[in-house]
């Protein structure tokens, strides 16, 4: 009988991350659709994005109340525990990642009807594809238990906030260089915003990691880009 109840408590764990696993793989997604949705002005896949975002909410809200209730019922101590805490806050980051690619498809119907600067929006490209690689990264790090990747991941978050710093700067100037690009600009600056966001809760999901296999936070100050954008 007890051999039964740890088998079964194993297995509930087990089903617990493969959910929080399913739900990196649509927010990941979500993310690179919204990136590809933006670059190409593809209008129906930004609309297909902004609906998809129900699954994701739906499905943090699973993950939550089946979190909860293994506590409650199972009372896991130490790494246990941590895998329990960890599906759950991972959850949260996700759902968060999974509402800024919703906001960035949305500014994509907006400029697929305007024609913003070609430069400025091939940076922000390349910055979709910067923060979309760290968000897969950290996802495999979690399914695998790869701390090492999770840590490379939590220390190169400045390099997100060089290239927002970077695109503000280019964005400003780009704006000021004639008034009837602050519309577009503006919209621009927004989508920017929203990847810098994601990307930084893609470091969130590192330390969750990092603490989940070690039961240590990391105790370093976060490294991050000195910058003055908003």
């Amino acid at each position: 009988m007890q051999q039964h109840i740890v088998t079964s408590f194993e297995e509930e764990l087990n089903h617990l991350t493969a959910e929080v696993a399913r739900m990196g793989g649509l927010a990941e997604a979500q993310v690179s659709d919204a990136i590809q949705a933006f670059s190409r002005r593809d209008i129906a896949l930004a609309e297909v994005i902004v609906q998809r975002d129900k699954r994701l909410d739906a499905l943090e809200v699973e993950i939550e109340r089946a979190a909860i209730r293994l506590i409650a019922l199972r009372q896991p101590m130490a790494v246990d525990l941590r895998r329990t805490v960890a599906a759950m806050k991972i959850a949260s980051n996700l759902e968060r990642c999974g509402d800024l690619a919703k906001n960035i498809a949305r500014r994509s119907l907006v400029l697929a009807e305007t024609d913003p600067a070609g430069p400025v929006s091939r940076s922000i490209e390349r910055m979709g594809k910067l923060v979309s690689s760290r968000l897969k990264d950290v996802l495999d790090a979690y399914t695998g238990g790869d701390l090492e990747t999770a840590t490379s991941v939590w220390s190169r978050d400045d390099e997100v906030d060089e290239h927002y710093e970077s695109l503000f700067r280019e964005l400003l100037t780009y704006m000021m260089g004639d008034p009837r690009t602050i519309t577009p600009g503006a919209h621009l600056l927004f989508v920017a915003k929203n990847l810098e966001r994601i990307g930084d809760h893609a470091t969130n999901i590192a330390e969750i990691v990092h603490y989940e296999i070690t039961g240590d936070e990391l105790t370093e100050q976060r490294p991050k880009g000195d910058t003055g954008a908003p």
